[in-house]
């Protein structure tokens, strides 16, 4: 039996398991790991330059492709508990990341030693496991077990945290006849889908919810296709957003309270039926559970038991993997004659002519609704977004446009400042030749600005949109109810830079002195000049390239506390009911 340390047999593993890019940072008790890295060979590293940083890589590296794991390294102490953030997101959003830290030595563990934390019992909430592996030879099964947890069930993150000595602990390890755990995933019966089927027929206005668990079983091509056997228009959720392009003849909008669409919201509130297929009910999505549910039919399919029934009683609920269930119902409708849903559906899609949001405003300072509006323009069809949090990500949503899946790439539930650059970095990293476009308000540039050098060293190109309104500006449109506005201003006279206009931080100059490209634009009809320079520069320099627009300090985003109640405070656009019916922009 081939004998090797238990650091390089967790490599060979990692390998084994179709890993072939780690993220993260070295230190002392770490260093073993790095050492097998190094003589093993076989996986790209890219140095982070803050281990929370790694993690959230290593989040866009998982999100960007099917099948991906995204593994993040530190070293023991501040190393895992700086990745907390990143296993919060992950596990919020369903997303599996490996996190791998080093420890103090076995012995020292109950001493207080130097960067000793038991980082385990502080990662347990957040993971589908969290070990301190105390035996070297169980160091195959902890990692064998990792990435079987990751990829069964409903998917999320695991931490593995390696004392040092047992890192340098040689073992008996053979690679050749190593063989990854089955992945267990539930599946829907036939009786079940049936069932779900006859409550649809029963419904004259039926919707489809599509969530995040269709991205996450790759099924989107299953989705489009199941509604278009039915006929019955989707709606998808911000984290299944691209299950269905934004210009089919049925994708309904999105709805809740922030991230949606006023066409959305609307047939929502006209629908009598909805399906609801790897989505989890979030609250932005659903608002007061009273207004979403009254008279309503709902059937609801996630993968995970405890999903049902969490935020509220369907009438039928079905354990399932997203895929599996859609095979079937595939399956049922082809066999079935189905209601014509042709009326429904264009009702429907009327609304999508008719109740829009205006962007073609020429305003100087900007408007950052023209913003949205010229990347629909400079970006295309297949342009990757990756954004996390803030008025900026709120408007985007509500503006943007998503054709395919895993285009839209965002960290929901957690929504963690600073995570835009270096997800950013992880998606540019899994699809080096993707347009990957990066949107973020200045405070969440900010938060984790630094990455940008890794960006820089390892050649990852991308385009960062950065609107600049000097403000913390959800938290200070929320406390407009406490008629305050109270430290959330970040503008102040920069006497280094007077071109900045009291806005504060020269962004440009921060990001050039870290290795990458920058340009700065004050006028709505510089917006898409400065995005196709951009492109070129990314593609010419191989590094990140960073557009600031400056904004008007004060804008009020569409939002309420009700689907039914959304404050609009813009003025909105005006399109004749009998205008084409795709999504178009005033």
């Amino acid at each position: 039996m081939p004998r090797m340390t238990a650091a390089q047999a967790a490599v060979e593993i990692l390998k084994l398991e179709g890993v072939d890019t780690l993220f993260g940072l070295p230190g002392a008790a770490i260093n073993p790991f790095y050492a097998a890295i190094r003589s093993q060979g076989g996986l790209r590293h890219v140095l982070a330059r803050h281990v929370e940083g790694a993690s959230h890589m290593a989040e866009g590296y998982t999100r960007a492709k099917a099948g991906n794991i995204g593994v993040c390294i530190g070293t023991s102490g501040p190393a895992g508990t700086d990745m907390i953030t990143g296993l919060y997101s992950a596990s919020a959003d369903s997303i599996p990341i490996l996190c791998i830290t080093g420890q103090a030595p076995v012995a020292k563990l109950h001493k207080e030693d130097f960067q000793a934390v038991d980082i385990a019992s502080i990662a347990k909430p957040l993971t589908k496991m969290a070990m301190t592996v105390l035996e070297p030879a169980q160091v195959p099964g902890a990692f064998q077990q990792a990435f079987h947890l990751m990829r069964s069930g409903r998917p999320g993150p695991v931490l593995i945290d390696l004392p040092i000595d047992v890192q340098l602990a040689e073992i008996e390890f053979d690679p050749a006849t190593y063989q990854p755990l089955p992945v267990y995933k539930p599946q829907a019966t036939r009786a079940q889908i049936d069932k779900a089927l006859d409550l649809l027929e029963r419904s004259e206005r039926p919707l489809i919810v599509a969530g995040g668990g269709v991205i996450n079983a790759d099924a989107a091509e299953l989705l489009v296709e199941f509604a278009e056997l039915t006929g019955v228009p989707v709606v998808p959720t911000l984290m299944g957003w691209g299950s269905i392009p934004d210009d089919h003849p049925l994708t309904a909008g999105m709805v809740g309270l922030q991230t949606a669409h006023r066409y959305g919201n609307a047939s929502f509130l006209a629908s009598d039926f909805v399906l609801g297929i790897g989505n989890r009910w979030a609250n932005r999505h659903t608002g007061g559970l009273d207004t979403y549910t009254r008279g309503r039919t709902f059937v609801h399919i996630d993968i995970e038991p405890t999903q049902i029934g969490r935020v509220f009683a369907p009438d039928y609920g079905i354990v399932s993997d997203a895929k599996a269930a859609l095979e079937l119902l595939v399956e049922a409708a082809r066999e079935r004659r189905l209601t014509d849903r042709s009326a429904w559906a264009a009702e429907v899609r009327g609304r999508r002519g008719e109740l829009l949001r205006k962007t073609s405003f020429d305003h100087v300072p900007v408007k950052p609704q023209r913003v949205y509006q010229e990347m629909n323009t400079a970006f295309g069809r297949d342009v990757r977004y990756v954004t996390t949090i803030g008025l900026s990500q709120i408007q985007a949503a509500q503006l943007l446009h998503v054709y395919h899946p895993r285009h839209w790439i965002n960290a929901g539930q957690a929504g963690p400042l600073g995570w835009t650059v270096p997800a950013a970095l992880g998606v540019a990293t899994a699809d080096p030749d993707a347009t990957v476009v990066a949107l973020s308000g200045d405070y969440d540039f900010q938060f984790m600005i630094e990455e940008l050098a890794v960006g820089a060293q390892f050649r990852i190109p991308y385009v960062h949109v950065v609107v600049n309104n000097a403000y913390l500006g959800l938290i200070r449109q929320a406390q407009r109810q406490f008629d305050m506005d109270f430290c959330v201003q970040l503008s102040f006279e920069n006497v280094n830079a007077p071109e900045v206009n009291g806005y504060g931080v020269d962004h440009v100059k921060v990001v050039e002195g870290l290795g990458c490209k920058a340009l700065r634009v004050f006028e709505p009809d510089g917006i898409a000049p400065a995005l196709e320079e951009a492109k070129k520069l990314a593609q010419e320099y191989r590094v990140p390239v960073v557009v600031e627009v400056i904004l008007e300090r004060v804008t009020n985003v569409s939002m309420g506390v009700e689907i039914d109640a959304v404050n609009e405070f813009e003025e909105l656009a005006s399109v004749p009911a009998d205008a084409p019916t795709a999504i178009r922009h005033a």
